[in-house]
Protein backbone atom coordinates (compact mmCIF):
# COMPACT_ATOMS: atom_id res chain seq x y z
CA UNK A 1 0.00 0.00 0.00
CA UNK A 2 1.27 3.65 -0.87
CA UNK A 3 1.00 6.52 1.32
CA UNK A 4 -1.60 7.98 -0.87
CA UNK A 5 -3.69 4.76 -0.23
CA UNK A 6 -3.61 4.54 3.53
CA UNK A 7 -6.48 5.17 5.59
CA UNK A 8 -4.72 8.15 7.19
CA UNK A 9 -3.09 9.78 5.02
CA UNK A 10 -4.03 13.92 4.58
CA UNK A 11 -5.16 15.28 1.24
CA UNK A 12 -2.57 16.40 -1.08
CA UNK A 13 -2.26 18.18 -4.35
CA UNK A 14 0.19 17.36 -7.50
CA UNK A 15 1.97 20.09 -9.35
CA UNK A 16 4.61 19.61 -12.24
CA UNK A 17 7.11 22.64 -12.84
CA UNK A 18 9.18 23.07 -15.94
CA UNK A 19 11.67 25.39 -15.90
CA UNK A 20 14.19 26.81 -19.34
CA UNK A 21 16.45 29.26 -20.11
CA UNK A 22 15.44 29.40 -23.33
CA UNK A 23 18.42 31.74 -25.00
CA UNK A 24 15.98 34.50 -26.61
CA UNK A 25 14.70 31.28 -29.09
CA UNK A 26 17.99 30.89 -30.47
CA UNK A 27 19.20 26.57 -31.24
CA UNK A 28 22.47 25.84 -30.00
CA UNK A 29 23.83 22.63 -30.57
CA UNK A 30 27.44 22.64 -30.31
CA UNK A 31 30.00 25.09 -29.24
CA UNK A 32 30.89 26.54 -32.50
CA UNK A 33 27.76 27.59 -33.25
CA UNK A 34 28.30 29.98 -30.39
CA UNK A 35 30.52 31.87 -32.68
CA UNK A 36 28.85 30.71 -36.36
CA UNK A 37 25.45 31.14 -35.27
CA UNK A 38 26.16 34.97 -33.50
CA UNK A 39 24.44 36.99 -35.81
CA UNK A 40 21.00 35.22 -35.09
CA UNK A 41 21.92 36.52 -31.22
CA UNK A 42 20.43 39.96 -32.60
CA UNK A 43 18.06 39.23 -35.67
CA UNK A 44 14.77 37.66 -35.65
CA UNK A 45 14.09 34.79 -37.81
CA UNK A 46 11.73 31.91 -38.36
CA UNK A 47 13.59 29.29 -36.59
CA UNK A 48 13.13 31.49 -33.79
CA UNK A 49 9.63 30.82 -33.88
CA UNK A 50 9.69 27.43 -35.03
CA UNK A 51 11.60 26.95 -31.99
CA UNK A 52 9.17 28.80 -29.67
CA UNK A 53 6.34 26.80 -31.26
CA UNK A 54 8.41 23.48 -30.40
CA UNK A 55 8.60 24.51 -26.90
CA UNK A 56 4.86 25.59 -26.56
CA UNK A 57 3.99 22.33 -27.22
CA UNK A 58 5.39 20.55 -24.77
CA UNK A 59 4.48 23.01 -21.90
CA UNK A 60 0.35 21.94 -21.08
CA UNK A 61 1.97 18.70 -19.31
CA UNK A 62 3.52 21.29 -16.78
CA UNK A 63 0.86 23.54 -14.60
CA UNK A 64 3.67 26.24 -13.62
CA UNK A 65 6.97 27.02 -16.14
CA UNK A 66 10.03 29.25 -15.18
CA UNK A 67 11.40 31.15 -18.02
CA UNK A 68 14.96 32.38 -18.53
CA UNK A 69 16.60 34.89 -21.03
CA UNK A 70 13.08 35.22 -22.54
CA UNK A 71 12.99 38.38 -24.77
CA UNK A 72 10.51 40.79 -23.61
CA UNK A 73 10.34 42.57 -27.05
CA UNK A 74 13.62 43.69 -29.32
CA UNK A 75 15.16 43.46 -32.19
CA UNK A 76 16.63 39.55 -31.87
CA UNK A 77 12.59 38.68 -31.34
CA UNK A 78 10.65 40.70 -33.85
CA UNK A 79 10.10 42.73 -31.21
CA UNK A 80 7.75 40.09 -29.59
CA UNK A 81 7.24 39.49 -26.02
CA UNK A 82 8.44 35.55 -25.97
CA UNK A 83 6.58 35.06 -22.73
CA UNK A 84 3.27 35.96 -23.58
CA UNK A 85 3.69 34.31 -27.08
CA UNK A 86 4.41 31.14 -25.44
CA UNK A 87 1.78 31.20 -23.17
CA UNK A 88 -0.96 32.10 -25.57
CA UNK A 89 0.35 29.42 -27.84
CA UNK A 90 0.38 26.80 -25.48
CA UNK A 91 -3.02 27.34 -24.08
CA UNK A 92 -1.95 28.71 -20.75
CA UNK A 93 -4.16 31.46 -18.86
CA UNK A 94 -1.69 33.18 -16.87
CA UNK A 95 1.39 34.70 -17.86
CA UNK A 96 3.52 37.41 -16.13
CA UNK A 97 7.76 39.00 -17.11
CA UNK A 98 10.43 39.98 -15.60
CA UNK A 99 12.16 42.22 -17.67
CA UNK A 100 16.01 42.83 -17.44
CA UNK A 101 19.51 43.91 -18.95
CA UNK A 102 17.82 46.14 -21.97
CA UNK A 103 20.37 47.14 -24.23
CA UNK A 104 18.81 49.55 -26.39
CA UNK A 105 16.81 47.90 -29.06
CA UNK A 106 18.64 45.06 -29.82
CA UNK A 107 18.34 42.50 -26.77
CA UNK A 108 15.65 42.61 -23.74
CA UNK A 109 15.82 39.52 -21.64
CA UNK A 110 13.24 39.10 -18.86
CA UNK A 111 12.72 36.02 -16.64
CA UNK A 112 8.65 34.60 -17.13
CA UNK A 113 5.95 33.46 -15.58
CA UNK A 114 3.52 30.61 -17.25
CA UNK A 115 1.06 29.14 -15.05
CA UNK A 116 -1.98 26.96 -15.47
CA UNK A 117 -2.82 27.96 -11.77
CA UNK A 118 -3.56 32.11 -11.37
CA UNK A 119 -1.08 33.54 -8.56
CA UNK A 120 -2.19 35.72 -6.03
CA UNK A 121 0.34 37.90 -6.34
CA UNK A 122 3.85 38.46 -8.42
CA UNK A 123 6.61 40.43 -7.46
CA UNK A 124 9.69 41.19 -9.21
CA UNK A 125 13.13 41.67 -7.31
CA UNK A 126 16.14 43.10 -8.71
CA UNK A 127 19.18 40.63 -7.42
CA UNK A 128 22.06 42.59 -5.79
CA UNK A 129 25.56 42.39 -8.45
CA UNK A 130 28.54 44.76 -9.10
CA UNK A 131 27.08 45.01 -12.79
CA UNK A 132 23.03 45.55 -12.38
CA UNK A 133 20.13 44.01 -14.45
CA UNK A 134 19.83 40.40 -12.64
CA UNK A 135 16.45 39.59 -11.28
CA UNK A 136 14.07 37.39 -8.93
CA UNK A 137 10.46 36.76 -10.17
CA UNK A 138 8.34 35.29 -6.76
CA UNK A 139 5.12 34.21 -8.00
CA UNK A 140 2.56 33.73 -4.84
CA UNK A 141 -0.50 31.48 -4.88
CA UNK A 142 -2.19 31.80 -1.84
CA UNK A 143 -2.11 34.35 1.42
CA UNK A 144 0.08 34.25 4.35
CA UNK A 145 1.68 30.73 5.41
CA UNK A 146 -0.96 28.68 3.57
CA UNK A 147 0.70 30.03 0.58
CA UNK A 148 3.09 28.35 -2.80
CA UNK A 149 5.76 30.67 -3.19
CA UNK A 150 7.70 30.11 -6.52
CA UNK A 151 10.56 31.70 -7.18
CA UNK A 152 11.66 32.22 -10.97
CA UNK A 153 15.83 33.66 -11.38
CA UNK A 154 18.69 33.70 -13.73
CA UNK A 155 22.34 34.21 -11.78
CA UNK A 156 25.52 36.14 -12.59
CA UNK A 157 28.37 33.88 -13.78
CA UNK A 158 30.65 35.56 -11.01
CA UNK A 159 30.69 33.37 -7.73
CA UNK A 160 31.09 36.46 -5.57
CA UNK A 161 28.11 37.95 -7.10
CA UNK A 162 26.02 34.50 -6.83
CA UNK A 163 27.00 33.94 -3.67
CA UNK A 164 24.75 38.06 -3.07
CA UNK A 165 22.48 36.94 -4.93
CA UNK A 166 21.38 33.51 -3.22
CA UNK A 167 21.73 34.91 0.19
CA UNK A 168 19.42 37.12 -0.89
CA UNK A 169 17.11 35.05 -2.28
CA UNK A 170 17.32 33.22 0.79
CA UNK A 171 16.13 35.64 2.70
CA UNK A 172 13.09 36.48 0.68
CA UNK A 173 11.97 32.82 0.86
CA UNK A 174 12.26 32.40 4.52
CA UNK A 175 9.29 34.28 4.54
CA UNK A 176 7.71 31.58 2.77
CA UNK A 177 7.63 27.70 4.75
CA UNK A 178 6.34 26.43 1.20
CA UNK A 179 8.78 27.84 -1.66
CA UNK A 180 10.22 26.69 -4.98
CA UNK A 181 13.20 27.98 -6.32
CA UNK A 182 13.97 27.64 -9.98
CA UNK A 183 15.83 28.77 -12.54
CA UNK A 184 19.35 28.69 -14.68
CA UNK A 185 21.37 29.36 -11.19
CA UNK A 186 24.50 28.94 -13.20
CA UNK A 187 26.62 27.00 -10.41
CA UNK A 188 26.69 23.02 -9.70
CA UNK A 189 24.05 21.80 -6.86
CA UNK A 190 27.65 21.42 -3.96
CA UNK A 191 29.10 24.61 -4.77
CA UNK A 192 30.04 26.94 -1.49
CA UNK A 193 27.10 29.46 -2.38
CA UNK A 194 24.64 27.02 -2.83
CA UNK A 195 25.81 25.10 0.40
CA UNK A 196 25.34 28.81 2.12
CA UNK A 197 21.81 29.07 0.46
CA UNK A 198 20.48 25.81 1.84
CA UNK A 199 22.19 26.51 5.13
CA UNK A 200 20.49 29.39 5.80
CA UNK A 201 16.83 28.57 4.01
CA UNK A 202 14.40 25.88 4.20
CA UNK A 203 15.16 24.83 0.89
CA UNK A 204 16.75 21.41 0.44
CA UNK A 205 19.69 20.19 -2.10
CA UNK A 206 18.21 17.46 -4.13
CA UNK A 207 19.02 13.47 -3.69
CA UNK A 208 21.11 13.98 -7.05
CA UNK A 209 22.26 16.50 -9.64
CA UNK A 210 20.53 16.42 -12.87
CA UNK A 211 22.75 17.90 -15.61
CA UNK A 212 21.59 20.42 -18.41
CA UNK A 213 24.39 21.94 -19.97
CA UNK A 214 25.05 22.33 -22.36
CA UNK A 215 22.17 20.69 -24.39
CA UNK A 216 23.99 18.61 -27.10
CA UNK A 217 25.87 16.92 -23.99
CA UNK A 218 24.71 17.71 -21.16
CA UNK A 219 27.32 17.49 -18.45
CA UNK A 220 26.62 20.51 -15.87
CA UNK A 221 23.73 20.69 -13.74
CA UNK A 222 23.42 24.68 -13.63
CA UNK A 223 19.67 24.63 -14.10
CA UNK A 224 17.59 23.59 -10.75
CA UNK A 225 14.49 23.30 -9.01
CA UNK A 226 14.86 23.31 -5.01
CA UNK A 227 11.90 22.75 -3.06
CA UNK A 228 11.51 23.79 0.33
CA UNK A 229 11.20 20.71 3.37
CA UNK A 230 7.48 21.08 3.84
CA UNK A 231 7.34 20.24 0.17
CA UNK A 232 7.49 16.62 -1.00
CA UNK A 233 9.42 16.44 -4.27
CA UNK A 234 8.83 13.16 -6.14
CA UNK A 235 11.13 13.62 -9.11
CA UNK A 236 13.13 16.04 -11.04
CA UNK A 237 14.02 15.10 -14.46
CA UNK A 238 15.88 16.92 -17.73
CA UNK A 239 13.78 16.45 -20.92
CA UNK A 240 15.04 15.27 -23.78
CA UNK A 241 14.20 17.78 -26.10
CA UNK A 242 16.43 20.67 -26.47
CA UNK A 243 15.41 24.38 -27.05
CA UNK A 244 18.21 26.04 -26.69
CA UNK A 245 21.82 25.59 -25.09
CA UNK A 246 19.97 24.00 -22.18
CA UNK A 247 17.70 21.31 -21.13
CA UNK A 248 14.69 22.04 -19.32
CA UNK A 249 14.22 20.53 -16.03
CA UNK A 250 11.07 19.35 -14.44
CA UNK A 251 9.68 18.58 -11.33
CA UNK A 252 7.10 17.01 -9.90
CA UNK A 253 5.77 17.84 -6.36
CA UNK A 254 3.11 16.86 -3.79
CA UNK A 255 1.54 20.29 -1.14
CA UNK A 256 -0.13 19.44 1.66
CA UNK A 257 -4.12 20.21 0.83
CA UNK A 258 -4.68 23.20 2.53
CA UNK A 259 -1.68 25.28 1.11
CA UNK A 260 -2.93 27.95 -1.37
CA UNK A 261 -6.52 27.22 -0.88
CA UNK A 262 -7.72 29.13 -4.00
CA UNK A 263 -5.55 27.54 -5.61
CA UNK A 264 -7.47 25.99 -9.21
CA UNK A 265 -6.32 24.59 -12.37
CA UNK A 266 -8.18 25.79 -15.43
CA UNK A 267 -9.53 22.71 -17.54
CA UNK A 268 -6.51 20.87 -19.72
Amino acid sequence: MTRADTPNAAPERRLRLLSCNILAGASVQRYSEYLTRSINAVLPGRSKLDNLDRLAEVLPQFDVIGLQEADAGSLRSGFLNQTRYLAEAAGMPFWSHQPNRPMARLAHSANGLISRLEPTSVLDYPLPSRIPGRGALLARFGEGADALAVMIAHLSLSAPARAKQLDFIGEVLQDYPHAVLMGDLNTEIRSAEMKHLFAKSSLVPPDQATPTFPSWKPRRALDHILTSEKIHLDKVWALPQAFSDHLPIAAEIRLPSHIAPRLHRTRR
